[in-house]
């Protein structure tokens, strides 16, 4: 976002600085026009009334004589014509005064001139003009005029000027280029710091943390007002959430009680059951509270997991040390070995204070569901990192696998086992939320069943 503030900023700095130099620079171009017209203005006019006396005592010596010493000291040619547009007098050869007025811009200029009228000023000469500037002075007025002066004057000196005098324009227009440009950083820094909080909180919030806040004190209006709807909506969905797992938990164990007392209760009425048939509904009956109080160990397990928000960094090595004793322990009752082949110093970004909870369940599953003989946690080192839980046991077809990331989907195989089909769906959200990955595939021996974590490494 700073980029493409800078990218709208500083183009708007350069046409900010282009509007005023360009004009300033026309200006300027006029003004040295101007300044060279006057002068050369003086001059024909001082052309017009020796040529004027020359032709009235008709001896144009002295003005000829004149006009070869101004184009010698100035290089500026000056030709007098008569009015039918023969060459009276004029500076150099009578070819060089020819080729001076074959350079005129306009033959209207000339026409003007004998007609007692001084043609309009030229226009702004730039430095890229070559044409001459030409300057053409009736000599006399209205009917009696006798001629007019034709004076030529290069514009390579005035062009210079010109260019000499944009280019310090071009270069004293720099200081506040440079100022804009300096001080477009900064300001675009404060204008985005807001939305830079509002973004942090955002991603925040994304990886699963529901307490930040952001200040709502600062920054224009329309921020504040934003701000202040964002943090009531963080709040209001925590707050579901928050009631939801709440909800979960406190049903869960306000039917504990109940459950086992229903279950005592019909356990306690096999005595007085006389008929086989009341007998295999009595059997029935404490299976299905049995599977409700599993049920309900399962949600409250659940919960807990679902619980879980954030990232942190965590030493897998350690996460496995305190838990790997109890995986033994469940998986010596079930007749099965667990084994653990993790790298030292291997780091990695998990939910925070949820890895051990998320590898529980995986091998919780592998140890209840697998039917085989041994589980392996192991653990691969590099970005991402892998941590892969493999079992020998009947393993999942592979048009299951997707289906088991579903949440209360389980196997036609598993439908009296314990649990609640959810375990695997959370898991797979919480490794998501850290910026990892769940995959699912074969075991041991490519028999089993094998659930891989792909996660962040962390440095």
């Amino acid at each position: 976002m700073l980029r493409r503030l800078l990218a709208i900023l500083l183009p708007a700095a350069f046409v900010l600085v282009a509007a005023a130099v360009i004009p300033l620079g026309t200006v300027i171009a006029q003004q040295r026009t101007q300044e060279v017209y006057v002068d050369r203005l003086g001059d024909a006019g001082r052309f017009a009334s020796l040529a004027r006396t020359a032709l009235e005592t008709d001896r144009p010596e002295a003005l000829v004589q004149e006009l070869d010493r101004y184009e010698a000291l100035y290089g500026i040619p000056v030709v007098v014509v008569a009015p039918n547009r023969d060459i009276i007098a004029g500076s150099g050869s009578l070819a060089h005064q020819r080729a001076v007025l074959a350079e005129l811009g306009s033959p209207e200029t000339l026409t003007v001139a004998l007609a007692g009228e001084r043609p309009a000023p030229p226009t702004t000469v730039r430095p890229w003009d070559s044409s001459p500037l030409v300057i053409a002075e009736p000599i006399g007025r209205d009917s009696e005029v006798a001629g007019a002066v034709i004076l030529a004057a290069p514009t390579d000196r005035l062009g210079t000027d010109i260019l000499g005098s944009w280019g310090w324009l071009a270069l004293f227009s720099l200081v506040p280029l440079g100022l804009l440009v300096t001080a477009s950083l900064p300001l675009s820094r404060w204008v985005l710091r807001p939305i830079g909080r509002l973004d942090a909180a955002t991603t925040a919030v994304a990886s699963g943390d529901l307490d930040v806040r952001v200040d709502a004190e600062r920054g224009p209006p329309e921020l504040r007002r934003l701000t202040e709807s964002f943090n009531t909506m963080v709040g209001v969905v925590s707050g579901a959430l928050e009631r939801q797992r709440a909800f979960v938990s406190e049903a869960s164990h306000q039917l504990r009680n109940p459950l086992a007392s229903l279950r005592l209760a019909v356990e306690n009425l096999a005595p007085h059951l006389t008929t086989e048939e009341a007998r295999e509904a009595h059997a029935v009956a404490v299976d299905e509270t049995t599977a409700m109080h599993r049920m309900l160990n399962s949600l409250l397990a659940a919960t807990r997991l679902e619980s879980v928000t954030g990232t942190e960094a965590v030493e897998v090595s350690e996460v496995l040390e305190s838990r790997v004793e109890r995986w033994r322990a469940l998986g010596g009752a079930r007749g099965m070995a667990v084994s653990v082949d993790v790298p030292e110093g291997m780091r990695v970004l998990a939910p925070a204070g949820g890895l051990g909870s998320i590898l529980d369940e995986l091998v919780s599953n592998a140890l209840r569901l697998s039917g085989g003989t041994r589980v392996e946690v192991r653990a691969e080192e590099g970005d991402p990192a892998r941590i892969s839980v493999l079992d020998d046991g009947e393993g999942l077809p592979e048009e299951e696998r997707e289906a088991a990331l579903d949440r209360f989907w389980r196997s036609s195989r598993h439908q009296n086992t314990e649990g609640t089909g959810m375990g695997l769906a959370i898991v797979a959200d919480l490794v998501r939320d850290a910026g990892g990955g769940l995959t699912l595939g074969e075991g041991l021996d490519r028999t089993g069943f094998g659930v891989v974590l792909t996660l962040p490494r962390a440095d």
